[in-house]
């Protein structure tokens, strides 16, 4: 679906390239934190995006194609996803796939604790990180390659024999930002502070912090059942703030009444939270300048099934 566009004397994310042109392409690649294991996001609106593994995954490239159907602009969105996996599986067993065309723009993250095999170690992030941005470039040297900094997980916070165990709930992210950074300056990429979103989300008091401890009452829980994945609220955040970052769009402009949070289940109060903690989450990596920026109006419920 389309949405006109109004000049409003609000902010816009100006922070990434901007309006796309008509088919710019975006691949993602990544693990289960891209194709939203534990929660509805994984198959979601699947027939949008094209899926290069074959496994009918929509997930979060699924719902950032949606944010940018409503806000008038048009992306070919691919999805290369292992569950698992780090950017090193990638490049070891999906080369032929990730370097069969020049993307316009990739988004990519790797392992969720930095490497499986020596968490918090941020090195192979940064060496793979680099080897992924050559092979890209090499296909189109003016590739935007954006890297996808993600958040704690709380069973490796809370359990006694979680890599980042005794430590507030915010540090782990925080980490992982740390590390993506450097990732992201040595291969020549922008991040997407996906984790800081998180931790803004918990430090406002929109999401619970523990998920061990039960939920309190009015607040989100960002996690699905095994405390490490993504529930549809955190998937949906993480999407909202890749949208803004590779759109330069502001998240806030979706509206309550988007599409996906409808049929996904999220209330409309709930998706103006999300959508205010992604705006101000991309607002703090640089100055915004106010920017036109597409509206929603009040769309009939019907027209959200249209693809």
């Amino acid at each position: 679906m389309r949405f006109g566009s109004l000049s409003v004397a609000g902010f816009a994310v100006a922070l990434a390239v901007g309006a796309s042109a008509a088919g710019e392409s975006v691949l993602f690649i990544g693990n289960s934190f891209t194709y939203g294991a534990g929660s509805a996001v994984r198959h979601y609106r699947s027939d949008t995006v094209a899926d290069l593994n074959n496994e009918g995954v929509g997930g979060v490239p699924a719902l950032f194609k949606a944010f940018t159907q409503q806000a008038g602009l048009e992306y070919d969105v691919a999805l290369e996803t292992i569950g698992g996996a780090g950017l090193d599986v990638h490049l070891a067993k999906k080369l032929n796939v990730i370097a069969a065309r020049g993307w316009d723009t990739v988004v990519a993250h790797g392992y969720s604790t930095l490497d499986p095999d020596k968490p918090r170690d941020p090195a192979r992030l940064i060496a793979t990180s680099k080897q992924l941005a050559d092979v890209l470039r090499r296909k189109n040297p003016n590739v935007n390659l954006y890297l996808t900094a993600t958040w704690s997980r709380a069973d490796q916070v809370y359990p006694n024999n979680g890599a980042w165990a005794g430590s507030p709930i915010d540090a782990m992210a925080k980490d992982i930002r740390t590390a993506y950074d450097r990732a992201a300056a040595g291969a020549g990429a922008k991040v997407i502070p996906v984790g800081d979103a998180w931790n803004r989300a918990m430090q406002t008091g929109i999401a619970d912090t523990n998920p061990y401890d039960g939920i309190d009452a009015g607040k989100l829980d960002l996690w699905t059942h095994d405390h490490y994945h993504a529930s549809t609220y955190g998937y949906y955040l993480e999407a909202l703030v890749i949208f803004g970052r590779v759109t330069g769009r502001d998240p806030r402009s979706l509206g309550g009444s988007e599409c996906s949070a409808y049929e996904l289940h999220l209330s409309a109060a709930d998706a103006s939270r999300l959508q205010q903690i992604a705006f101000d989450e991309l607002k703090a990596l640089g100055p915004a300048e106010p920017q036109p920026f597409a509206l929603p109006s009040s769309p009939k419920r019907e027209r959200c099934t249209a693809r």
